[in-house]
């Protein structure tokens, strides 16, 4: 993965971040946001992966059942945040869309992905922070503002 601060200006950056064939997004993901200090971010992206996994939060459970991707797919749609968990680390939450060889799409939280050929991601990174903090009611580490 490769990442270049491509605008700058009174704290708000703009991070375009290019992961290659074979890069595992959420762990890069995190690297990034280690290296250049993200705490309030919103990202979008595009591209394709050769696998993934993605979860859905069941309410009644208050747990992720997992949503294994094994085969070839576009990412139709990817959207999310980086903020702080409360022990300081990044708090990384990606919704995506991915779209089959047959049309048929998959959504869900991105777990894990490797990509296959390019991923093509824009953070916009603010001077304020997201901090996450755990709700009693669902167990979810959620924003507070």
């Amino acid at each position: 993965m490769h990442s270049k601060i491509i605008h700058n200006t009174s704290g708000l950056r703009t991070i375009a971040a290019i992961f290659e064939a074979g890069d595992e997004v959420m762990s890069g993901l995190r690297e990034l946001s280690r290296r250049e200090k993200i705490r309030g971010a919103q990202i979008t992206g595009i591209g394709a992966f050769s696998d993934a996994l993605l979860a859905y939060f069941d309410w009644d459970e208050k747990d992720y059942r997992e949503i294994p991707v094994d085969d070839q797919v576009e990412v139709a749609s990817l959207t999310g945040d980086i903020g702080v968990n409360p022990d300081n680390s990044p708090a990384i939450h990606i919704h995506i869309v991915l779209g089959r060889r047959d049309g048929s799409a998959v959504a869900g939280h991105l777990v894990k992905a490797h990509v296959r050929p390019t991923l093509e991601l824009i953070l916009t990174d603010s001077p304020e922070h997201l901090c996450r903090r755990k709700d009693p009611e669902s167990g979810l580490n959620l924003i507070q503002l």
